[in-house]
């Protein structure tokens, strides 16, 4: 049964972690003068909005039940459909999308402190319910993974939006040409598990975060 609520919570936390990282994309691109997102109905919370049926639903389901049937440690991941962005009605592109670049990751960064830190509250009130403290911890764990993936400097990554503005020109545009390959390179790299850096760093930064005996009481790690 554990392990069943595991997957529920994990999908569930992961439309709560990509939703808002993708609404934020668009809100600062909106805050920037670039109305393309909210025209397309993109600033909404609603999921229906958001979801990319193999993305947000089929890869990471599948990727929890082979890490959870076969041992497998594979680093479990997904995307909501990205939000449109307009770089040309910024005031300057290149910089305009460092901030659009940063919202999402920044964003992932502060639902997971509030997250923990509410997973310390209840903790201080004295509720030991471990359900509720495996689902936030799970949503620490996915949220902070989120943050550090999209930090990566792969196209179409948010850290290479963050990259390209420190670049020569020259080597501006070869970055933007590799984006079309960008999503392959990074699946071979999660398939060959050299990413797998990423997760155990969330997880560390989640325990740290939470606190052990929130992450006790969790029972993912102990």
């Amino acid at each position: 049964m554990s392990w069943v609520l595991q997957i529920i919570f994990s999908v569930l936390a992961l439309l709560f972690c990509v939703i808002p990282h993708e609404v934020a994309h668009g809100l600062v691109a909106l805050w920037l003068g670039d109305p393309t997102a909210k025209r397309a109905g993109r600033l909404s919370l609603n999921p229906l909005r958001h979801l990319d049926p193999i993305g947000s639903v089929l890869l990471p389901l599948g990727l929890i039940l082979i890490r959870r049937l076969t041992g497998v440690p594979l680093l479990v991941f997904g995307w909501a459909k990205p939000v449109p962005i307009n770089p040309y009605y910024f005031r300057d592109p290149w910089q305009g999308m460092v901030w659009v670049g940063l919202a999402g990751p920044g964003t992932n960064f502060v639902l997971a402190a509030l997250a923990a830190g509410l997973a310390r509250f209840l903790l201080l009130l004295g509720v030991r319910n471990p359900w509720v403290f495996m689902f936030l911890a799970i949503y620490v764990v996915i949220s902070l993974l989120i943050a550090f993936f999209n930090l990566i400097p792969l196209p179409p990554l948010d850290g290479s939006r963050i990259l390209a503005y420190f670049l020569p020109l020259r080597w501006k545009l070869q970055l933007m040409r590799v984006e079309q390959f960008g999503i392959i390179v990074i699946v071979a790299l999660l398939a060959l598990g050299v990413l797998d850096v990423v997760l155990r760093g969330a997880e560390a930064v989640a325990v740290r975060m939470l606190g052990v005996d929130v992450a006790r009481l969790s029972g993912l790690w102990w």
